[in-house]
């Protein structure tokens, strides 16, 4: 692996870090500002629509997407510092470049899976930032990390699946232009093949049936600007058999290819976030005096940081090879580094961020900082997209049958 960034890497960490610093971060207070005088805290404050205006302007926009058709045209190796630095502000900066979760996400199932008429329906006007979505797999009544357990049935009836079931933490369904579902249920629930019982349909949220219930907190956030974690309710929803992603029996393999990347974009915008605690830190230190001396000055917060930039710069190295392998051998053959550095790099990060609260007393707990939103965030983390357990099973089966 060459850890050399290209030209055309360089290039765009080059313009983006100037995008962070003339425009992202000024926005972050101001973004809370304008939030609180909106009619509805789920609406988006113009600021960030100004931001999104103005990556748009600026190339910044679709990093994410591989498909030269429809994204950038990126590799993960190129994509990964990219997504790093959108991280250190996780609440714009993804959004404001249109490479916000889950919307990456469902745009790369509907690039590699929908017919053209999905695609132009509801791709589209995704990849131009114009309407928002949420991927439904989560489910209250079941341990959904294991995703054979989901209840949510989608049953045929004529030219009509009817979708019945409840979801929860359902990400970006509060926000208003959340426009689409991709739903995953089961099809088939009595099928020998248990990886064979799932599929998912597309739902648009104005269907007859579907209910949004209810915001779910993360420690205490409703997490305005990814669109919120909702509960939402299917009672025999209606959509035409069209509506299908892919074919029936389909829905696992999709959602595993739709986590592969994702975990990804994840680990690299927590490197990001670690950075951000990282300088918060330093900063701190160097403005603060504590019995006679600096913070800078004590030892304690020698290793803090010491600690903290060792960490990274691991991750970081680790989150890269997996890129490079990605691309290279295809998501199967990096199979066991994505789980590595799913496991790995969120508990760290915490760890890290942890360590930035700490050394800020009690402003590192308060709105005054992003301290305790990027610690809610990171330590989500752990559980979304397959809880770190689910991964180190898994990771160490693999290891275990080398020797059998």
């Amino acid at each position: 692996m060459d850890f050399a960034f290209d030209a055309r890497t360089e290039e765009l960490r080059a313009r983006l870090l100037a995008f962070m610093d003339d425009h992202v971060y000024a926005a972050e207070q101001t973004a809370h500002e304008q939030r609180a005088r909106l009619a509805s805290p789920w609406d988006t404050p113009q600021v960030v629509e100004d931001l999104k205006a103005e990556a748009r302007r600026q190339g910044l926009w679709n990093l994410f997407l591989p498909d030269a058709e429809h994204g950038a045209g990126l590799t993960n190796l190129q994509y990964a510092p990219l997504a790093e630095i959108t991280g250190r502000s996780p609440q714009l900066a993804p959004t404001a470049t249109n490479c916000a979760a889950p919307d990456t996400g469902n745009m790369e199932v509907l690039a590699q899976f929908a017919d053209e008429a999905q695609k132009k329906q509801w791709l589209q006007p995704l990849l131009a930032g114009e309407i928002r979505s949420a991927f439904a797999m989560t489910e209250p009544d079941v341990a959904s990390s294991d995703a054979t357990n989901i209840t949510t049935r989608i049953e045929r009836d004529g030219d009509e699946y009817v979708i019945t079931g409840r979801k929860w933490y359902i990400s970006g369904a509060m926000n208003p232009d959340c426009r689409i579902f991709i739903v995953m249920g089961k099809t088939d629930p009595d099928g020998e093949d248990i990886r064979r019982q799932q599929s998912m349909v597309l739902v648009p949220r104005d269907t007859p049936g579907v209910t949004v219930d209810r915001a779910m907190r993360v420690f205490g956030y409703e997490d305005h600007y990814h669109g919120g974690h909702a509960e939402v309710t299917f009672d025999h929803a209606r959509v035409p058999v069209s509506n299908l992603i892919g074919e029936e029996g389909g829905g696992f393999a999709i959602a595993q290819a739709r986590l592969g990347p994702g975990r990804i974009h994840h680990c690299m915008r927590l490197i990001g976030m670690a950075e951000r605690a990282i300088e918060l830190m330093c900063r701190r230190a160097v403005s603060r005096d504590a019995f006679g001396k600096s913070l800078a000055q004590q030892g304690v917060v020698h290793n803090w940081i010491a600690d903290a930039r060792v960490t990274v710069e691991q991750l970081r190295l680790l989150v890269l090879k997996t890129a490079w392998l990605m691309d290279t051998v295809g998501n199967r053959g990096a199979h066991t580094e994505i789980q590595a550095i799913k496991i790995a790099t969120p508990r760290a990060v915490v760890g890290i961020i942890d360590r930035a609260i700490q050394l800020h007393g009690a402003g590192g707990v308060s709105q005054d900082f992003p301290l305790a939103e990027l610690y809610a965030g990171a330590r989500t983390l752990m559980i979304a997209d397959g809880p770190d357990e689910v991964h180190q099973r898994s990771l160490a089966r693999r290891e275990i049958k080398k020797y059998l």
